[in-house]
């Protein structure tokens, strides 16, 4: 971790400090955590409520951040683990599995009002959402925020072999149905 991270860590977890540092950190990463779950929850309004319980948890955790990663990758953990059980729960409440309910959401995007009606996107997050859970989350973090794979590795707790493996079945997929 640099230093400057450090000292933007610090001043985070100082009561004196802790509030404009917060405001700050919303400032520079809420767009980038807004698209990132935005992906994996495909609506707004949903992606909207749990861009606020991400940052509720990092403002609530951040003196258990051990600084053995950046600050980035862990807030972008937090933010995949909101989104997975913002959906669990949601799948839950309508009797669905997660599968089910993803795609279903998928289906509906040409009725949110935030779609720009681009069916070239439209189809390919159709054929994103029909991924199994692990290969759509390594296709969005690889191909649409161009992360990389140390990156998603220390996001999702996995082995890099693992997600290239993840993340060349997704590809392997979508080219497929795209050839169809």
């Amino acid at each position: 971790m640099s230093k400057q991270q450090s000292i933007f860590v610090n001043a985070l977890r100082d009561p004196l400090t802790k509030e404009e540092a917060f405001k700050k950190l919303v400032t520079e990463y809420k767009e980038r955590l807004y698209w990132h779950i935005r992906k994996l929850v495909l609506d707004h309004d949903d992606a909207h409520d749990v861009v606020q319980n991400t940052f509720i948890k990092i403002h609530l955790n951040i003196d258990k951040f051990r600084e053995n990663s950046s600050l980035f990758t862990w807030m972008y953990r937090i933010a995949t683990n909101e989104s997975l059980n913002f959906i669990n729960s949601k799948a839950a409440k309508m009797g669905l599995l997660n599968q089910e309910w993803i795609e279903a959401k998928a289906d509906g995007l040409t009725a949110d009002s935030y779609f720009d009606g681009d069916q070239a996107a439209l189809k390919l997050q159709k054929m994103v959402a029909r991924l199994p859970e692990k290969q759509r989350i390594v296709f969005n973090m690889k191909y649409f925020d161009n992360m990389n794979y140390q990156d998603i590795s220390e996001v999702l707790d996995t082995s890099v072999g693992a997600l290239k493996a993840s993340y060349h079945h997704a590809v392997k997929k979508i080219k497929a149905e795209l050839n169809d």
